[in-house]
């Protein structure tokens, strides 16, 4: 009994330290494994000068966390640096129901009412946002009632400001 017992614990710290991944392509992932999992992806290069990234590969009608999304992944030197999932915002909590069992329980998970509503209104829409932390890598949802979308992005190191940043 008492040698299973550390394997029993193993199997507990799993989803809490688990990769960050979208259907098995995790951080780091190369384009060729991007390519074996989403079949349809289609990869070029990036249309604008990034240190983040110099290639993206697009799928749509990926299903992720049980709902239909599309999904966008971000590579510099042929290794993932970021992952951009889509969806329909009604699909929030479904969605983050499956990451909180995937990637464990977040660092922050918040309810607040958005600054502005569909005609402007303030408070009318509530924005859902939940981030996990780890290692220099992080993933953000963002869901806005109102909106359509909904987004999870998957990003290391300092993705997010680099990506858009005029060269």
């Amino acid at each position: 009994m008492r040698a299973f017992l550390p394997f029993i614990g193993v199997f507990y710290l799993v989803p809490g330290n688990a990769a960050y991944d979208a259907n098995g392509v995790t951080l780091g992932a190369t384009e060729s494994e991007i390519r074996k999992h989403y079949p349809g992806a289609r990869c070029k290069a990036l249309e604008w000068a990034s240190k983040a990234a110099d290639r993206r590969c697009d799928d749509a009608r990926v299903r992720f966390a049980g709902v239909e999304t599309r999904i966008t992944f971000y590579l510099r030197k042929d290794a993932v640096q970021a992952f951009d999932v889509r969806f329909d915002a009604r699909h929030a909590d479904k969605v983050a129901g499956f990451l909180k069992s995937r990637y464990g329980n977040p660092v922050s998970e918040q309810r607040e009412p958005s600054e502005k509503g569909p005609r402007g209104e303030k408070g009318q829409a509530e924005v859902y946002k939940l981030l996990w932390e780890a290692k220099g890598e992080r993933a953000q949802l963002v869901a806005v009632q109102d909106k359509r979308r909904g987004s999870l992005l998957v990003s290391r190191g300092n993705f997010e400001e680099e990506i858009y940043r005029v060269r």
